[in-house]
């Protein structure tokens, strides 16, 4: 149970600081107000011309520091303002019981999966109504008015907020975040379940309670802050209202996809450790254990046993008249599932590769599935998924995992997980999280290959010629920490800079030119912004999202011009007949985003 706890904390603590908390930040930061007020009085009200401090010699001007209240000769007592444990509180609250108790409530009452989501956000937009017009506030602190504390109406709304807040709260899931909501979603709850989510919205609290009191600091202590706060309430006002709306909308989606995932390296060393794996794994049964003597990412094909089959689908998408996909009758093909949701941000960076793969390799034998697990109930709405899964170009079949059935059934931990199973039905492959996927497409094509020995695979999305495997350009990530060949002008992290190309780019270098931001995910481009690289390969691709348009140079001539439009996706830049060294120049348009190249 203290090991349990321990890994839950420390989730929890993880999962504070990552991108995926970002959009509420703004607010737990704006939601503690100024931390001390005067007050005078006995408990329970003050007499009339209380609240107007007069100085002790009449017509001396305004009261000096130590001046007591006429009103009143008690002397003035500081009440500390707790607003910021109470948002923080309310939302800890909020998101522990619903994530464990949410689905239960939600189907026993047979409300919409997406109830919980459209009361936070509605909850979200009354308190910033309420900023912005005390008598929407009034009526929202009305609740709290009959209990008798100082303080406490105004502490009651901050309250309110923080629960809004815990059913619009989408933290990165990982495996502790999975376990929990599994059990929620199977209503199987249990003494180790409980603890575990105790200790995680623990661990979720503290940096979120460290950055609210940071916010009452600066309240306290920024004169501008006290002078212009009825100003400051209706400016937090409209940024609450306004993140409601970007909320219901998906637009942070755009934002956090735009951010590096700097937490998933310690996520994963702490939630997927061999310690953690047998705690976490220990809270269900044994069915199929034997894809848990397989590790995850390995560089070679292995027998982690049979393909449990995908059942308690509630909803096909992507197939004719909605028709299931049985793995029994998809013997003999190349199969990857895909354990994915719509909200998850790494799961949105990782479906470009996917549908690379599936329009490379389907007609070769590889059937692709994707099974949506929801994390959250909103997520479990099938329009919401059918939505989402066009804006996010998914073509190959999508099965609604709602009941978490097919996720229990594989033992998954992780969003997004793919896993790669042979023309036998057996599983041989795994990857949790992002990256590797180089190394996976070359497992999917070994699999195709053994599966259809006379099969003739198209190029690969990454990488083709292996007789280049030495001397071919390696991948390059267009990151300001990760970048490898770089030369010209030094780059500047994360704000607009002009650069030059240098007279010479040698193999395998590339260079900047015009007006760039140098991000940790993704260069994004400005004016007359150009991209150089001497490479040795056959074919070129890049990772491009925003919208605009790349123009193709190779060794001085145009090559083409590529349309880019939406979320991030591998567009082919040269496709040559055969490998060579050659100098390739991209003109780019502003607002482009170029995240990786990948050389064949």
């Amino acid at each position: 149970m203290i090991t349990l706890v321990l890994i839950g904390l420390l989730g929890g603590l993880i999962t504070a600081v990552s991108p995926c908390i970002l959009p509420v930040l703004p607010v737990v930061f704006l939601a503690g107000g100024p931390g001390v007020q005067a007050s005078a009085g006995p408990p329970g009200g003050t007499r009339p011309g209380a609240d107007r401090p007069t100085s002790s010699t009449a017509g001396d001007g305004p009261a000096a520091a130590g001046d007591v209240l006429v009103a009143d000769p008690a002397p003035a007592v500081k009440v500390r303002n707790r607003r910021p444990y109470a948002v923080v509180a309310g939302l800890v609250l909020s998101f522990s019981f619903f994530t464990l108790l949410g689905v239960t409530i939600i189907s026993a009452l047979g409300l919409p999966d997406d109830i919980l989501r459209y009361i936070g956000l509605v909850m979200l937009i009354l308190i910033g109504m309420g900023l912005v017009f005390p008598p929407v506030e009034r009526l929202l602190e009305k609740p709290f008015a009959r209990i008798p504390q100082r303080q406490v109406n105004k502490e009651g709304g901050a309250f309110v907020l923080g629960l809004g807040l815990g059913l619009l709260y989408v933290p990165c899931a990982g495996p502790v975040l999975a376990a929990i909501t599994v059990a929620g979603a199977r209503g199987e709850l249990s003494l180790d379940i409980v603890a575990l989510t105790l200790s995680f919205a623990l661990g979720t609290a503290l940096p979120l309670l460290v950055f609210a009191l940071a916010g009452r600091r600066v309240a306290e202590r920024v004169s501008a802050f006290r002078k212009r706060a009825r100003g400051l309430r209706i400016v937090a006002g409209c940024l609450m209202t306004a993140l409601a709306l970007a909320l219901a909308f998906n637009v942070t989606d755009a934002i956090q996809r735009a951010l590096p995932d700097y937490t998933s390296a310690a996520q994963k060393k702490v939630e997927d450790s061999d310690v953690a794996r047998q705690k976490l794994s220990g809270l269900y049964d044994n069915s199929n254990k034997e894809l848990s003597r397989c590790e995850d990412g390995v560089d070679q094909l292995r027998s982690c046993g049979q393909a449990p089959a995908i059942a308690g689908i509630s909803k096909w998408l992507n197939t004719p008249g909605g028709r299931p996909v049985d793995l029994k009758e998809e013997r003999g093909k190349v199969v990857l599932i895909d354990f994915w949701t719509y909200s998850c941000i790494n799961c949105q960076r990782s479906l470009p590769h996917i549908e690379a793969w599936n329009r490379a390799y389907k007609s070769a034998g590889l059937e692709i599935i994707g099974v949506h697990s929801p994390e959250f109930s909103f997520e479990k709405n099938a329009s919401n998924v059918s939505d989402q899964a066009h804006k996010l170009g998914v073509t190959y079949p999508v099965a609604l995992d709602n009941r978490l059935t097919t996720w229990d059934n594989y033992r998954n931990r992780f969003w997004p997980a793919k896993y790669l199973i042979d023309a036998k039905g057996t599983v041989r492959y795994f990857k949790f999280g992002e990256g590797q996927y180089e190394q996976t497409e070359d497992l999917i094509r070994t699999l195709l290959k053994q599966a259809h020995p006379g099969v003739h695979l198209p190029a690969k999305t990454a990488r083709q010629d292996v007789r280049l495997t030495k001397d071919r350009t390696p991948e390059t990530y267009l990151s300001n920490l990760r970048i490898s060949g770089y030369v010209g002008d030094p780059l500047l992290d994360d704000k607009p800079k002009t650069y030059r190309f240098p007279s010479k780019i040698p193999v395998n270098k590339l260079s900047l030119d015009g007006t760039w931001t140098a991000g940790y995910q993704y260069f994004t481009t400005g004016d007359n912004a150009r991209l150089a690289f001497t490479y040795r390969a056959k074919n070129v691709n890049l990772v491009l999202a925003g919208k605009g348009s790349v123009t193709v140079l190779v060794d001085g001539k145009r090559v083409r011009t590529i349309p880019v439009e939406g979320t991030p996706t591998l567009h082919r830049l040269v496709d040559d007949s055969t490998a060579r060294t050659a100098h390739l120049e991209l003109r780019l348009t502003p607002g482009i985003q170029a995240y990786s190249f990948t050389f064949g």
